[in-house]
């Protein structure tokens, strides 16, 4: 007497519950990569072998003048200006710019906070800002 299972076993499995997970785990990236958006300054950093797309008319040149005493020079002139003038010399020289972009020369001795604080100058009056460098 030959009996017969009327179950077979399925081999088969649900991937419903498979893609259920996937699309919540897409969801959740991208909700929480849109938060993680930094503020950063967008600068054109150029290449020490490269030239850089756009160019600058006016120029900030940063030096080191004694102990934590800096000079600022507007388009490479010898007469410095205070830095609290650097903006308005700056407003003054793009305000005719359709792209204002402007370059920062600074000594190798100029600590970052001083190029920075010219940088936030660009961000306030959105303007581009080129760091140059020398080739290598």
């Amino acid at each position: 007497m030959a009996l017969k299972r009327r179950t077979k076993i399925m081999s088969e499995m649900g991937m419903s519950s498979m893609t259920d997970l996937v699309f919540l785990l897409l969801i959740f990236f991208l909700i929480t990569s849109t938060l993680v958006n930094p503020n950063a300054l967008k600068l054109l950093l150029p290449k020490s072998t490269g030239q850089v797309s756009a160019k600058a008319t006016v120029s900030v040149s940063i030096k080191d003048w004694h102990n934590d005493s800096y000079t600022y020079h507007l388009n490479g002139s010898e007469t410095s200006v205070p830095f609290d003038q650097v903006e308005d010399g700056l407003v003054e020289l793009l305000q005719s710019e359709e792209d204002p972009t402007f370059s920062i020369y600074a000594d190798e001795t100029v600590p970052v906070r001083e190029i920075v604080s010219v940088m936030n100058i660009a961000k306030r009056n959105h303007y581009k800002v080129i760091l140059a460098t020398q080739p290598e």
